[in-house]
């Protein structure tokens, strides 16, 4: 184009190359601006997302053809000790999903929480569980769109921090971690770490400071690093370490739980904010259909029954304040 316009028998069109590439890079400018000027705001969503209506979360494209039907449904858990045994556990659910969305609908075991968040941020799964502190992070970086969580029939749901220690440990309080090697899970998990930096210091012990922080990887490595000693405490989420008891994973008459927190938001159940309406739709209608009494998923999650609605700006709100007394910045290098 530069070299037919250049070379036109027009004068009128003779320009020097150099100010046609000029005028049509400020075009593109122009051009970017405005797209970037079409959303209104977006607070802590990464750039290629927009949030005109305030709630958090990432709209939905405003060009439908941008919408994404896909079949086979990828649905992810968060990353635990065993996947194998959780795609066994998880398979009741995924039946039912099939059965009201249509789709074929696959169960896809993640390693990390940074590899789950990549995984929705490129499209690889469409439907995931996120452990409560890396919420934020899919939200944020990979456009994930919490709207339910396990609950009770009253519609209750949460779980507590809870520091375990041995019970031959010599640890009684938070104050006797000092000095101490204590596990951590991952930089963004809520109790494993986030709540703990933000809640200790009132109980006059910061972490990092008063006893040196070993991230462990998973709640469960934290728990089974205690009972083997390899840690002289750790910060778990309580429902983690119920059901690794239940599973005999180890003996609870060797430890001994020295601090608990109030509770927080459990597994965020989210989806794609690019999936087409109605399939949207049909993974709620799924989500919220499905009795769990008598499944092998209501016999792990014990105290639950089913799934209860929930919002990233309302039911989130706690664990934001968190990472923000924290200084938590959604990057992806953070995430990882």
């Amino acid at each position: 184009m530069l070299r037919r316009l250049e070379s036109s028998s027009s004068p009128s069109l003779r320009l020097p190359l150099s100010l046609l590439t000029t005028l049509l890079l400020g075009c593109g400018l122009a051009l970017s601006a405005q797209a970037a000027d079409a959303c209104p705001q977006r607070g802590d969503l990464a750039p290629m997302y927009c949030d005109a209506d305030g709630d958090l979360v990432a709209d939905a494209p405003t060009d439908e053809s941008q919408y994404l039907d896909p079949d086979p449904l990828v649905f992810a858990y968060t990353p635990v000790e065993d996947p194998a045994i959780y795609a066994d556990i998880w398979e009741p659910f995924i039946e039912h999903l099939r059965d009201v969305t249509g789709k074929d609908v696959r169960f896809y075991a993640v390693q990390s929480n940074a590899a789950e968040i990549e995984a929705m941020r490129s499209g690889r799964i469409q439907v995931a569980g996120f452990s409560t502190g890396p919420t934020p992070f899919a939200v944020n970086l990979a456009g994930a769109v919490p709207f339910a969580i396990m609950g009770s029939d009253d519609g209750e749901f949460g779980y507590t921090l809870q520091v375990y220690t041995r019970k031959d440990s010599g640890i009684d309080e938070l104050s006797d971690l000092k000095g101490k090697r204590v596990a951590h899970t991952s930089p963004t998990s809520n109790s494993g770490n986030l709540a703990p930096r933000a809640l200790f210091p009132k109980q006059g012990i910061t972490p990092d400071e008063d006893y040196e922080v070993v991230y462990s990887g998973s709640h469960d490595q934290s728990m089974l690093g205690v009972v083997a000693g390899d840690y002289d405490a750790a910060p778990v989420a309580s429902e983690v370490v119920d059901r690794m008891a239940e599973r005999g994973l180890y003996d609870p008459e060797e430890v001994k739980i020295v601090f608990e927190s109030k509770r927080f938001p459990t597994t965020s159940y989210t989806y794609a904010y690019n999936l087409k309406p109605e399939l949207i739709d049909k993974i709620k209608e799924a989500f919220f259909s499905f009795d769990m009494n008598g499944t092998e998923l209501g016999e792990e999650f014990d105290g639950v029954t089913k799934f209860v609605p929930v919002t990233y700006q309302k039911d989130w709100e706690v664990i934001r304040d968190i990472q923000d007394a924290n200084g938590v910045v959604y990057s992806q290098e953070n995430v990882e």
